[in-house]
């Protein structure tokens, strides 16, 4: 390509990815986000999901996608899940097969690799071999080179959250959030653990913080997803709390509200990389062990705070003085833009 040309359009991609009660809703959701930045673009986005228990398929048709429901099965191997996704791919015939699935690896990619032009492996954790053309890690402190041995050599890797993806309301909501925490004080409290918190660390949190020394005016807020099962729980704890506490469900706005937050309790997912472009401070629980080197590489950034258990979050709030704030701030908004999407379009558009 030359240097004036413009990249080709991609037409058609499909997206493989799921959601459940015990997956959590994170592949899912920055998979659509994927594919509102690539259906900007003019692109025909299609989802091949299982529908097993806490699903977002309706979620999906919901914002404008085709999905298409894979059985649920308990027995999950890769040539069961790449059989029943090929007659679906051979009728889409996608410009771009793009995977997000820790279960999917080579097998299954050269199982499908006829099924679609091009290869874009979406991966957290950098422990199995892929055959891909494209791979995006999105952790922080993720080095190409940490997939130098599972990749093919013609492979190129997007690693870091240079390329988070994010909705574009996070990057139009930045300034404005920014601005916010000029003057820092603990007034807002929002917790927030995804969309399924299969550990319901909500209601765990509600009751950690009851016995904290938080501002009298302070007001909290917890956001559940849709698929959360412990909605009328949290409801009840809400209404016991000593300060103002809300809950609400399946918000559609989440960087409003985190513009107005001035600190998050939640996890090191993809959601911290929200937090990060809006430089909201955040305490940390983990929810499963794969978060814990995300966790530690946002603790060595100085971009948040840790607790090991909800118990532990009054000796973390204890150390949230307005300066500590200020500073754990700027430095999460070091590390993300929320332009990311944007980038990992370009670069498929340039591999097309």
């Amino acid at each position: 390509m030359s240097i004036t040309a413009l990249p080709r359009r991609i037409g058609r991609v499909a997206f493989r990815c799921d959601a459940s009660l015990t997956l959590g809703s994170g592949h899912v959701m920055r998979c659509l986000t994927l594919a509102q930045a690539l259906q900007a673009e003019g692109s025909d986005c299609h989802f091949l999901c299982r529908g097993e228990p806490g699903h977002l398929l309706d979620q999906i048709r919901a914002a404008g996608f085709t999905a298409h429901e894979l059985p649920a099965s308990e027995a999950f191997s890769q040539e069961q899940d790449a059989a029943a996704c090929r007659n679906a791919l051979d009728a889409l015939r996608p410009d771009w097969l793009i995977a997000d699935h820790y279960a999917l690896a080579a097998e299954w990619e050269s199982a499908l690799r006829g099924s679609g032009r091009h290869l874009l492996v979406i991966d957290d954790l950098a422990d199995r071999a892929h055959v891909a053309d494209l791979l995006l890690d999105q952790n922080l402190g993720r080095q190409t080179s940490d997939y130098a041995s599972l990749l093919p050599a013609t492979c190129r890797v997007l690693a870091g959250p240079h390329y988070a993806l994010l909705r574009d309301e996070f990057a139009t909501a930045r300034k404005l959030s920014l601005r916010h925490r000029q003057v820092p004080a603990l007034r807002h409290i929002l917790i927030s653990f995804g969309g399924a918190d299969a550990h319901n660390l909500s209601g765990a949190v509600l009751r950690a913080l009851q016995g904290s020394r938080l501002p009298t005016d302070c007001r909290i807020t917890v956001i559940l997803g849709a698929a959360n099962p412990w909605q009328q729980e949290t409801r009840g704890l809400a209404v016991q709390m000593p300060w103002a506490t809300e809950v609400k469900i399946n918000v559609a706005d989440m960087a409003r509200h985190l513009a107005s937050a001035d600190l998050v309790i939640g996890a090191a997912g993809g959601s911290a990389w929200e937090r990060c472009c809006l430089g909201v401070p955040s305490v940390l629980l983990i929810q499963a062990e794969n978060q814990r080197a995300g966790t530690q590489a946002l603790l060595e950034a100085g971009a948040a705070l840790f607790a090991e258990r909800p118990e532990d979050l009054a000796a973390s709030l204890a150390q949230l003085a307005p300066p500590r704030l200020s500073t754990l701030s700027a430095s999460a908004a070091a590390i993300c833009d929320g332009l990311g999407a944007q980038r990992v379009v370009r670069t498929m558009k340039e591999l097309s």
